[in-house]
């Protein structure tokens, strides 16, 4: 049994009609013959929808319950058991209920498919696993039910059911899609016509591609070479040449003129590598051709007329971009040139545009002299050896015994083998031509004379000059062979490295330039950035002595983008090298948007703890400040009344009810300024020798008596602490600990002292704290456990955290043995302190 065929009815929005053209599908193959059955349709109450059901055999659902409420769910087994020939299955991205048989409705229609089921099902362009981004921002609604787009891509059918705006709204407006109260909502909101144009086309570009992509298919599959010009796709050949920028322009251009037309830029490199285009050149035109809209393509061809010809085909394109050769009038001589060539062999569906530029018939340039790469003192030994080795040999011939004209010519041939190796093909070429002539000279009858009597030594000095000639050309390639291999393994290590540095992370911009500087032997290296072309550049970061302010005053310029770029100071870098100095680049501005991003989620974080306090002070304040507030006005009111006589004792507890309000108000007011100056960093402490036993009992004015056992030993050495700062810290944690502590349980303040540190424990016997939590009590607003309203706001121990740690000390939550929580204050002692701020000799 095959597997069943699929297809889906894609919608550009809710209502567009995918359900109502999915079910018509039904009857006609209905009509057909065909057996068909509706595995699962959701109508959603809109009665056209449900019309088409009639005449329709129908799956029963499975019911499934689901947090006290029951749900249907299309029956899988039902469908497969009664194996139909056509199965209806609406809302592919649909979630199933928690027990179904798969968590997905595709992964159901999979099932249908294995089984040689052929399915129509639908799915809306905002289910799109990849376009959720872009409807988010769109629409300002995350779909929570996707569908990977694979899953749609491999059906066999894909037809889009599309509806202008204006229609679709008219259809909502008539009630054909919501019920009446909720049109109004949805037409203000995601039915507004920029959002359904958005969407609209979404569908449309979507549904494009994959009818692209079927005619790449089709056109695979039978062999078709012959282009077809379905839309419009314009190639640009590029030769790393100063006229790219030109052809690219040219080529967006054309590509306007068209709706939907493409640009594709490609470079054309020999597989050798030994010829090759500017690499500035070409990244500046690849982020031109990327900001026009187009695509940059770097393919490998030996013959570039060919590589250009297939690439153009094998991407259906229409037309081709090139530009009016750089060579001199009489380098024709070597052939017709690659525009020639390609607009000769584009054939009738393949239209040539050959552009004018400024660098027209300028002549390509000579390439860099292979000497300088191979550095000054190499290049003169290779010119001795070419120019003086054959002149000193001559010498020594002449004084040994002859050796015949043979072994002559192998000697004067090794010599410029041995030119070739150190100094390339020109001392070669010219070792060749002084050999040739002192052969000539002294070793050739008739000697002294520059002719030939036998006609056989002429032919042997014709073959010395081509053997040699030959000989050094075989010699530099494999020499500029084997460079060109050490180049390229100094690049890949230098490569490995920058890639090894982003997989650790390393987000030091200093140390990168610092390698960049290191690695090409520079001066300095400064990264320069501006916010618009108009703006002055300013210094990101820089390492070395001099500095360029701008990419205009370096000696070497490396652009990353349009804002971003690298300059280095201290000599001229070659061609090849900056390859490797744009991947620094490109590293640079990694890098830095890295540190970027890192203090805008620094910044971030800190802004969501602001709202967090924010938050949590608007809950305090709504409560915990109103109800002693409200006590307060309800006590004055009272005894405002004049149609009451309050007597003594009424009045008295009055007075007493609004005096607890005003301390408790005053109390969380005090702690909420505290809060503030730790959270801005204002608090100074002031610190003072001073004995525990003074600080500590005025600590306990505000607990009742009895509640805490005080042993404060008066042996204890004297600590350097804020006096105020200290008693609010202490005030704060006892009062806390004798909120929590059982009735009738004292909580113990004692103090010890530990070294150079005087520790002070509060212990109390309440219900205590778990070890993951013991850290989080001390955050602002954070009430542990079932502490009632009225308990505060949960400012107190963050506030004593803060002052003790302005004075140098610790706070610690602890268990208590037998239950509860200790907090341990550990202090410095003023001999401690002492010592700390002078050090002494």
């Amino acid at each position: 049994m095959g597997r069943g065929k699929l297809r889906i009815y894609l919608g550009a929005a809710p209502g567009v009609g995918k359900t109502y053209a999915m079910l018509s599908e039904g009857h006609r193959r209905v009509e057909r013959g065909t057996d068909c059955v509706v595995a699962f349709v959701e109508h959603h109450d809109r009665p056209r929808t449900e019309v088409m059901l009639h005449g329709l055999e129908q799956v029963p659902r499975r019911t499934l319950p689901y947090r006290d409420t029951t749900f249907t769910e299309m029956d899988v087994d039902a469908v497969l058991a009664r194996n139909p020939a056509v199965a209806l299955v609406d809302e592919l991205p649909h979630t199933n209920v928690p027990g179904s048989r798969n968590s997905k409705r595709w992964q159901d229609i999979e099932e249908l498919l294995a089984a040689g089921i052929d399915v129509v099902s639908t799915v809306n362009i905002q289910h799109l696993e990849s376009l959720g981004d872009v409807v988010e921002s769109i629409t300002g609604v995350r779909q929570k039910e996707t569908v990977p787009d694979e899953v749609v891509r491999r059906a066999d059918q894909i037809e889009l059911v599309d509806m202008s705006p204006q229609a679709l709204r008219r259809r909502m407006a008539h009630g054909n899609i919501y019920k009446p109260d909720k049109v109004d909502a949805a037409l203000s909101n995601y039915f507004r016509p920029g959002n359904l144009t958005a969407l609209r086309e979404l569908a449309l570009l979507w549904t494009a591609d994959r009818v692209d992509e079927y005619l790449q298919e089709y056109r695979t599959e039978h062999r078709v070479s012959k282009i077809w010009g379905s839309r419009e796709r314009i190639v640009v050949g590029l030769t790393g040449g100063p006229e790219g920028s030109t052809l690219i322009r040219r080529a967006a251009r054309l590509a306007e003129k068209g709706a939907g037309g493409e640009v594709l830029a490609v470079y054309i490199a020999r597989s050798d590598g030994l010829t090759a285009a500017s690499p500035k050149e070409l990244a500046v035109q690849r982020t031109l051709v990327e900001d026009l809209g187009g695509t940059f393509h770097h393919v490998i061809g030996d013959d570039i007329s060919s590589g250009l010809l297939e690439f153009a085909r094998g991407v259906n394109a229409t037309q081709i971009v090139l530009g009016v050769s750089r060579r001199r009038s009489w380098q024709y001589v070597l052939g017709p040139g690659v525009s020639a060539t390609v607009a000769r062999e584009s054939g009738p569906d393949l239209d040539v545009h050959i552009v004018t530029h400024d660098e027209a018939a300028k002549g390509r340039g000579l390439p860099v002299a292979r000497g300088a790469r191979l550095g000054r003192s190499r290049t003169i030994w290779g010119w001795l050896t070419g120019i003086a080795g054959p002149a000193l040999l001559t010498v020594l011939l002449g004084v040994a015994p002859d050796v015949g004209l043979a072994n002559d010519v192998l000697l004067f041939l090794t010599l410029t083998v041995a030119a070739a190796l150190l100094g390339g093909l020109r001392p070669a070429l010219a070792s060749a031509a002084v050999g040739s002539l002192l052969l000539n000279y002294w070793f050739t009858p008739p000697r002294h004379e520059l002719t030939i009597a036998d006609p056989q030594n002429m032919v042997a000095l014709v073959v010395f000059v081509g053997v040699a000639i030959s000989v050094a050309s075989v010699v530099d390639v494999a020499a500029r062979r084997t460079q060109q291999a050490a180049r390229l393994r100094a690049e890949a290590e230098t490569l490995s490295f920058l890639a090894g540095s982003v997989l650790r992370g390393e987000t030091s911009l200093e140390s990168l330039l610092e390698r960049v500087r290191e690695t090409f032997a520079m001066e300095s290296v400064v990264l320069l950035e501006r916010r618009a072309e108009s703006d002055p550049w300013s210094c990101v970061a820089v390492v070395g002595t001099r500095q360029a302010d701008r990419p205009e005053d370096a000696d070497v310029d490396m652009p990353v983008g349009d804002h971003l770029a690298l300059a280095l100071t201290g000599r001229v870098l070659p061609a090849e090298d900056r390859r490797v100095l744009g991947a620094f680049a490109a590293q640079a501005a990694v890098v830095l948007d890295r540190q970027r991003l890192v203090g805008e989620a620094e910044e971030a974080r800190k802004l969501a703890e602001g709202n967090k306090i924010r938050t949590s002070l608007l809950a305090a304040v709504s409560h915990d400040l109103r109800t002693p507030l409200a006590g307060i006005k309800a006590s004055v009111t009272s005894l405002r009344a004049d149609d009451v006589e309050w007597s003594d004792e009424d009045r008295s507890e009055l007075l007493a009810g609004i005096e607890e309000g005003a301390d408790r108000l005053d109390h969380l007011v005090g702690n909420l300024l505290d809060v503030s100056r730790l959270e801005t960093g204002t608090v100074t402490a002031v610190i003072r020798e001073t004995d525990l036993d003074e600080v500590v009992p005025m600590a306990l004015a505000g607990v009742p008596e009895g509640s805490v056992d005080l042993d404060i030993p008066e042996t204890l050495p004297m600590v350097a602490v804020d006096r105020g700062l200290l008693e609010r810290a202490v005030a704060n944690i006892v009062e806390n600990a004798v909120k929590y502590s059982p009735e009738g349980a004292a909580v113990l303040v004692s103090a010890s002292a530990l070294a150079d540190r005087v520790e002070l424990r509060v212990v109390d016997r309440g219900p205590g704290v778990p070890d993951e939590a013991k850290d989080r009590i001390f955050g602002a607003f954070q009430r542990y456990g079932d502490a009632p309203r009225g308990a505060g706001v949960g400012l107190g121990l963050a506030v004593a955290r803060g002052f003790v740690e302005a004075m140098g000390g610790t706070v610690t939550a602890e268990d208590t043995p037998g239950g509860g929580l200790t907090m341990a204050l550990t202090l410095r002692t003023a001999a401690a302190a002492a010592t700390t701020r002078s050090p002494g000799p």
